[in-house]
């Protein structure tokens, strides 16, 4: 079979949606742009209480409820505290490699709204001036940020409109090169999220209707662990959609759809995957199958929150995770691809 992905759509719906800020717990906005894009093709969108979006594809049975599930929320960090001399202690939201954080330029979003730009910085910033500023441990109670404003003190800074609790942006730093790599924070799982609407794209250009009833699950709050915890009761069988493994002892690539066959919370449904490692054989797709020790996914969140489902999980071979993240479009083609002939087939 023929699928013919518009890789014009996929990037630069990955662009736009790297760049657009959404740490978990602050995904309203770019829901707003999922929503957009999902009832420009024509497919009915809702949300939950919680925030997670909710993308409706008939299917031609309703025999079984298939859900597709990426999460668009990202890493990142929140104020804990104002300093005396105006800097800010910050607390994080998600696991992202601190050391990366050196010298990084983010922004604080004031609960008014307002935004301001600043950096991240290890408390002994200058060579010139402290012996350990190589040395020091990257971590959160060593580096602070420096905001861009005259501010010396925790009332100038508080004057601002800067309190515990702010929200703070991490830049992404999106790049895409003209070889097709995908340079950015938050690849994981913005790259998974762009992969599903390269697909609802793909079947409202050619009419393709699902042999099941699809639901494009986009759901918040994965990066601490309860993002999908609730889904559709109507739903039987759950494929996740989320960043594959690049690394020692595993074979996938930038290149690759992974399928994973077991993660931190044990092995995914074996007649599912096994489905689509012979999918992806027979379509003579680049894929890998792996192990992954220390993941987690929004399937294991849909079975401990009770939902009575089938579960698997696949997607774009991603490098560097939760750091300066690293992909190819061709991961990204051989997922949607891979997608596209599961939801077709019986």
């Amino acid at each position: 079979m023929n699928i013919s992905i518009n890789k014009e759509y996929v990037l630069k719906t990955a662009e736009e949606i790297l760049k657009f800020n959404s740490p978990t717990g602050f995904c309203f906005e770019i829901m707003d742009i999922i929503k957009e894009k999902a009832e420009g093709f024509g497919y009915a969108f809702e949300t939950n209480n919680k925030g997670c979006g909710i993308i409706t594809v008939p299917g031609k049975s309703n025999d079984k409820v298939i859900a597709l599930s990426a999460h668009v929320d990202t890493l990142g960090a929140m104020v804990r505290s104002v300093t005396a001399d105006g800097t800010l202690k910050f607390t994080l939201l998600g696991g992202p490699i601190v050391p990366t954080l050196d010298a990084e330029y983010c922004s604080i979003r004031t609960r008014e709204g307002k935004l301001y730009s600043g950096t991240f910085l290890s408390t002994s910033p200058a060579a010139h001036v402290f012996k350990d500023s190589a040395s020091k441990t990257r971590d959160a109670e060593n580096m602070e940020i420096r905001i861009d404003e005259v501010v010396h003190s925790k009332e100038d800074v508080n004057n601002l409109g800067i309190y515990p609790g702010d929200f703070i942006f991490i830049d992404p730093k999106t790049t895409i090169t003209e070889s097709g790599f995908i340079k950015s924070r938050f690849i994981d799982d913005k790259g998974s999220v762009s992969c599903l609407m390269g697909l609802l794209e793909l079947l409202k250009r050619e009419n393709i209707v699902p042999e099941y009833t699809v639901k494009v699950f986009i759901s918040v709050y994965e990066e601490v662990g309860h993002g999908a915890s609730y889904i559709p009761k109507d739903v039987t069988e759950m494929i996740a959609v989320d960043m594959g493994c690049i690394g020692d002892d595993l074979t996938c690539t930038e290149y690759d759809v992974s399928i994973c066959a077991k993660d931190s919370s044990g092995p995914y449904d074996y007649n599912m995957t096994t489905k689509l490692v012979n999918l992806a054989k027979e379509a003579e797709l680049k894929y890998a199958v792996d192990i992954y020790p220390y993941y987690g996914s929004d399937v294991g969140a849909a079975l401990r929150g009770g939902n009575d489902i089938r579960g698997a999980l696949i997607g774009p071979g991603v490098h560097a995770s939760h750091g300066m993240e690293r992909s190819h479009y061709t991961a990204f083609e051989n997922t949607i691809k891979l997608l596209s002939l599961y939801i077709m087939s019986k």
